[in-house]
């Protein structure tokens, strides 16, 4: 059926809408004071960097002319590059055009076919896009958790080379990676590490030197460093983005990262600007205090965590409380911006703060009461900071059909159900039977929600072959907004949500089951068959859930139980996992003696 591309476009811009998450160009508000942006060190209109930018467009012009390899740029990046690697303490630096662009071709540049890369589940969309260009085999690591990253490494001993990929501070936790550990990590399974140091360098570390010189400072051993990256367009307030690492390691970078090689290089204006920035990100000692004494004052404000650096998240759960709260600060003279999913995970939309070393006692005060005296939901003050109150949602998903995601599902809700509120949920069902009465059913005597579904199909087959035949069809943004409609403000507790089918069975002709997952990053319980043919069907699934940098808090193996599958599964995932042999009698005691023995309450915790 012929459809009108604009009017998709249009339709996908309502259910946006409708759920918080429309996005849309906003540039900084003349006559409020900056707390949104990541001018850190307040060097985007230094005199300095002007006149450097100013000379070299003079000098060499304002455009670059062509790819680095056919002689565009200028003079100045080899500069540029030679400061860094001295500040940096490095033999060799490579400039790239962007920071995006040194993420992509530090990662799809080093890492290949047939390596294997454990990356933070927080790291930036640039590390997460360049991971997947790499056709690297992926594991994706509880955010900072070293012991789930050993697990995952222990899994990959026959890969060709082996990684862990991190930021150093973190762009929306505003946490500093564990990065001495991660280090020990490398050397115990022989990896390489590499460092995302865009909110790190030029805030923390001897001379702004970075996460990892902090790292260093303490103890860490450089040995199984491979590179950093930093950012020209933070700390050091111009633009590009440069590698940082030894001489072979730039060579190599020369001939495979196609985000140099094919991308026309760093304009002059630019290369100009940095080569001003950088001797003045080392010597602002004094800045970088009053930049951490800034954080400080606001963390403690909304009763969070000492921050690593200049970030300071303000989590408050739900898109339109954040879009609220963001308003209201406004509204008091404070430029500062909500974020929402996907760029955060669900039920974490937050303010983000970005404090300046320009910004003055009286500002910084003046921030922090009205953070700490902005209503959120009812609150008391301090709450605004607190973990999201919305119901949280947890999806059941599997490797294949007709597996038992609906006893897990019932299981998952029973557990939640003794920590208070639980709502179920099934957005599609398809064939005659009824999953919501059956959990109904194996949840008698719990105090459970039941959320009915979006549509109902009678074909037990994958969702758009089911609303096919029946004349009708799946629409993504419905579920959207049911799902919206559970998680909003004034809903509590957990959400237990049983998908139909496997993981990637389509909704349309456009959204698989696995897209529709990817856009909220939810938590996941993966269901799979115990026996004959899980290891491939669950680790081809782990591998899809991973390219889309998702991962489950829990494998539930159904059926029979076999050692050997499970100890495989455990070895080459590294998750957590339950045996849930077939019960018999199904039924709500036989449930329950199940989960007096396999306790999934710690899968709701810490969300």
């Amino acid at each position: 059926m012929d459809r009108d591309l604009d009017r998709d476009w249009d339709e996908e811009r309502e259910r946006l809408d409708s759920a918080g998450l429309l996005r849309g160009l906003h540039l900084a508000e003349t006559g409020l004071v900056d707390f949104t942006s990541n001018d850190t060190l307040g060097l985007a209109r230094h005199p300095a960097l002007v006149d450097g930018a100013r000379d070299a467009a003079c000098e060499f012009g304002v455009g670059a002319r062509a790819s680095r390899l056919l002689g565009g740029g200028s003079p100045l990046d080899a500069r540029v590059e030679s400061a860094a690697a001295d500040w940096l303490d490095a033999e060799a630096a490579l400039l790239f055009p962007t920071g995006y662009q040194a993420n992509l071709g530090v990662t799809a540049g080093l890492f290949a076919a047939g390596d294997y890369v454990c990356s933070d589940a927080l790291n930036h969309a640039s590390l997460i896009d360049g991971v997947r260009l790499s056709r690297a085999r992926v594991g994706i690591f509880d955010h900072a958790d070293t012991e789930h990253a050993e697990r995952l490494l222990a899994g990959a001993a026959g890969s060709r080379r082996r990684w862990i990929v991190t930021e150093g501070i973190f762009s929306m936790d505003g946490d500093a990676a564990p990065l001495r550990s991660l280090a020990e990590l490398c050397a115990r399974h022989d990896a390489w590490l590499v460092v995302d140091e865009a909110h790190a360098a030029g805030v923390v570390g001897p001379q702004g030197a970075g996460a990892w010189a902090a790292a260093i400072a303490g103890g860490a051993d450089p040995a199984r460093l491979a590179a950093r990256v930093v950012t020209g367009g933070k700390a050091l307030g111009a633009g590009g983005g440069l590698v940082v690492g030894s001489q072979a390691m730039r060579e190599r970078l020369l001939q495979s990262a196609r985000s140099l090689i094919f991308s026309t290089g760093c304009p002059p204006p630019t290369a100009g600007a940095l080569a001003a920035a950088i001797p003045m990100a080392r010597a602002a000692d004094e800045e970088r205090a009053r930049v951490r004494e800034h954080a400080a004052r606001i963390a403690a404000a909304v009763c969070g965590p000492p921050p690593a650096g200049a970030i300071v998240p303000v989590v408050l759960g739900d898109s339109e409380a954040a879009l609220a709260a963001a308003t209201r600060l406004r509204e008091g003279g404070f430029d500062l911006r909500a974020v929402r999913p996907p760029s955060v995970p669900v039920g974490s939309a937050r303010l983000r703060v970005a404090v300046h070393s320009s910004h003055t006692d009286e500002e910084v005060d003046a921030l922090a009461k009205a953070l700490a005296a902005s209503p959120t939901r009812g609150s008391a003050p301090a709450a605004i900071s607190a973990a999201p109150t919305t119901a949280r949602p947890t999806f059941v998903v599997g490797t294949d059909t007709d597996i038992g995601k609906t006893v897990v599902a019932a299981a998952l809700a029973r557990a939640a159900s003794s920590l208070g509120p639980a709502t179920y949920w099934k957005p599609v069902q398809t064939g005659e039977d009824d999953d919501t009465l059956e959990v109904e059913r194996l949840c008698e005597g719990c105090t459970l929600e039941l959320a009915q579904p979006v549509a109902r199909f009678p074909l037990p087959a994958s969702p758009h072959e089911a609303a096919a035949a029946a004349g009708g069809v799946v629409e993504p943004g419905e579920l959207d907004r049911r799902l919206a409609e559970l998680t909003a403000e004034g809903t509590r507790g957990n959400l237990v949500v049983e998908l139909a089918g496997g993981l990637l069975v389509p909704y349309d002709d456009a959204t698989t089951q696995a897209d529709w997952l990817a856009a909220r990053r939810p938590a996941l319980v993966l269901v799979a068959r115990s026996g004959l043919g899980t290891l491939n069907h669950t680790l081809l699934t782990v591998e899809a859930l991973a390219a889309r940098s998702l991962r489950p808090k829990a494998l539930v193996l159904v059926g029979e139980p076999h050692p050997s599958n499970r100890a495989t599964l455990a070895h080459r995932t590294g998750l957590a996992i339950f045996e849930l042999a077939r019960l018999e009698p199904l039924e709500p005691d036989t449930l329950d003696r199940w989960l007096r023995d396999h306790d999934l309450r710690p899968l709701f915790a810490d969300r």
